[in-house]
């Protein structure tokens, strides 16, 4: 039987990665509300925004304000989602109200030029220089390898062309790796193979683990990962998300499902479920539309049989 960790980390994506994805602009002031309480929640690390062009995503223009008006929680770290060095100049305007930055490429070249317009040769040295000017801002900095296991596009991913680049990354300063599932094509016996290695490839780097719920193998990859050590986690409350490319690509797992999860195998995460729930269904009447999450409809499990 594997052996879990005692406790994980979350950070919480949706939103940045979340609403990103929605149809309308969702107002600032009910942005920096839900972070708010996400925060209050428990959650200790939140990706907030990204500064990426305006007319690519609309509905992260206003991340210079969002950032501007957050309430900061003492013990919460900040991140956002840098595509390229013109977006790190406009986020280093606003240094002081963030700590950590996300850099991010696709393991699979279609998928990448796809997204980016880009090769992945291209996004690996723009990003070097990215990664290198946060570093000396003093930022935290997570890489993030899109279609990890497994593109729309080109199918199978193969496992080493994705840890050769977490290895570039991690030599460029990252002190995390994420391996994004970007459209929910992992399953577990994979996704146990895939941290097996990357463990011992990767020493000294945290590893997380970010999945998608497309298929419906969210929660199981997690718990695949969580059986290899894998004690750094993204989700997203109500499962809000996916990826923008191709259609169809639907939401990152759930954070509220995640967590009853984690919380039911006696693995710590530092959240109050019912504050991040709080949250989801706030989310929810913003958009006027349910959300995703199973616990949403159904509720944590009541052990003591109250409702």
């Amino acid at each position: 039987m594997a052996e879990y960790p005692s406790e994980v980390r979350i950070r919480e994506v949706g939103p940045r990665d979340g609403f990103q994805n929605e149809p309308e602009v969702i107002p600032t002031a009910e942005k920096v509300r839900l972070i708010g309480m996400l925060a209050d929640a428990g959650l200790k690390r939140i990706e907030v925004t990204s500064f990426v062009r305006a007319d690519v995503i609309p509905q992260l223009s206003d991340g210079a304000d969002v950032l501007a008006a957050l309430e900061r929680r003492e013990g919460v770290s900040y991140s956002v989602l840098i595509p390229n060095e013109r977006g790190l100049d406009n986020a280093l305007e606003h240094r002081d109200r963030f700590d950590e930055i996300s850099v991010f490429l696709s393991a699979s070249e279609t998928h990448n030029r796809k997204n980016v317009n880009r090769s992945i040769a291209e996004s690996l040295e723009g990003l070097m220089s990215v990664l290198a000017r946060a570093r000396r801002e003093g930022l935290r900095c997570e890489g993030v390898v899109a279609t990890s296991f497994g593109c729309p596009y080109e199918g199978a991913v193969p496992r080493d062309r994705v840890l050769e680049i977490a290895e570039r990354l991690r030599e460029a300063g990252c002190a995390e790796v994420g391996f994004g599932d970007t459209t929910g094509m992992a399953n577990p016996r994979q996704v146990s193979d895939f941290y097996a290695h990357a463990r011992d490839r990767l020493e000294g780097v945290e590893l997380t683990a970010h999945f998608h719920n497309t298929r419906g193998q969210g929660l199981a990859n997690a718990v695949a990962a969580l059986g290899e050590g894998v004690a750094s986690f993204e989700s997203s409350f109500g499962e809000l998300g996916g990826c923008p490319v191709p259609p169809g690509s639907t939401g990152n797992v759930s954070s509220e499902d995640l967590v009853s999860m984690f919380h039911e195998m006696g693995v710590e995460t530092g959240i109050d479920l019912e504050g991040l729930l709080a949250a989801s269904r706030s989310v929810q009447e913003v958009l006027g539309r349910p959300l995703g999450a199973h616990l949403l409809t159904a509720g944590p499990i009541d052990w003591d049989g109250q409702g």
